[in-house]
């Protein structure tokens, strides 16, 4: 593992526990410049993971919390007119940061949703005309209830293929549930250190971005995202927006992994936390009790693994 990012999760564990394999898709996700989706439940750790996350890597962080009354000015910035200068000036939302958490996107309206997706995927601002560009690096994690919980609006699935990933913190298992009662939470938050600066990260970035994926990698990544389309347990397969987000994050896999090389293992790593959001089950996969792992796993069995030496 790439040291520094080694460090990094140190430190983040330091109040999250017991959830290494989400803590390496998280920084994985951070490395290939994507935005993350948290689907959980109430009390978890989720603002937890964004307040650790942006203070090990010295990023600037504001949460929002998303009620039906949220108006898009409240995350973009508005205009007002400035008495004393007789013009309006530009008062910034938000949105203008490093780390951006949107808690509970799903209580929100349409409007509000869609203001945020579109900066999400623009990385830029526009309000009355003026576009303002937001200070790299820039990261959205959102929350999101669980659907047909009180109160919530499902993401339309176009929304949903923004983000890179989908994930689920889930409970932590007994050890780790036993730990945060003797002080692994939110008040020792100030135990996590700063590790890397906003421009080490830039750098890690560009590194990750560098990561060479050969042709037989990129056949075998259009060819698993073929099948989706092809297969009769779907309704909808996964967009070439999404084969690309695939690869991207199979590429910051490797560079998490201090290798300078895709193999056919850093996508099969990568895969689920891509794709489950954005893949629709067909009425047949419903009635036989399968869900989006469980397809995956179909699809990655019927296609064959290129060579790799």
């Amino acid at each position: 593992m790439n040291q520094s990012l080694s460090t990094v999760k140190e430190e983040i564990k330091k109040v999250i526990r017991g959830k290494d394999d989400i803590l390496d898709t998280v920084l994985c996700t951070l490395l290939a410049g994507g935005h993350i989706l948290l689907e959980d439940i109430p009390g978890v750790g989720k603002t937890t993971l964004a307040v650790a996350l942006s203070r090990s890597l010295g990023m600037s962080y504001k949460r929002m919390q998303f009620t039906p009354d949220v108006l898009p000015s409240d995350i973009l910035g508005f205009s007002m007119y400035d008495n004393k200068s007789g013009d309006f000036s530009f008062r910034k939302g938000a949105i203008f940061t490093n780390l951006f958490l949107a808690d509970e996107i799903n209580r929100t309206s349409p409007k509000t949703q869609s203001a945020l997706l579109e900066v999400m995927e623009e990385r830029r601002v526009s309000v009355d005309g003026t576009t303002y560009d937001l200070e790299p690096p820039f990261f959205v994690i959102a929350t999101q209830n669980p659907v047909g919980a009180s109160g919530t609006q499902k993401l339309p699935d176009s929304q949903l293929d923004r983000f890179f990933v989908r994930l689920s913190l889930g409970y932590p298992d007994h050890q780790s549930a036993t730990e945060i009662l003797k002080g692994h939470s939110m008040e020792q938050i100030d135990l996590v250190n700063p590790i890397l600066s906003v421009a080490d990260l830039r750098l890690l970035q560009q590194k990750a971005s560098e990561v060479f994926a050969n042709d037989d990698i990129c056949d075998y990544i259009v060819s698993i995202t073929e099948a989706t389309r092809q297969t009769d347990m779907l309704s909808q397969g996964i967009s070439p927006r999404g084969s690309l987000a695939i690869l991207k994050m199979a590429k910051a896999r490797a560079c998490f992994e201090d290798r300078d090389f895709v193999t056919p293992g850093d996508i099969h790593k990568v895969l689920y936390s891509v794709c489950n959001h954005r893949m629709i089950l067909s009425t047949k996969a419903k009635a036989s009790g399968f869900d989006a792992a469980d397809i995956i796993e179909q699809i990655l069995d019927s296609v064959p693994v290129p060579k790799f030496s």
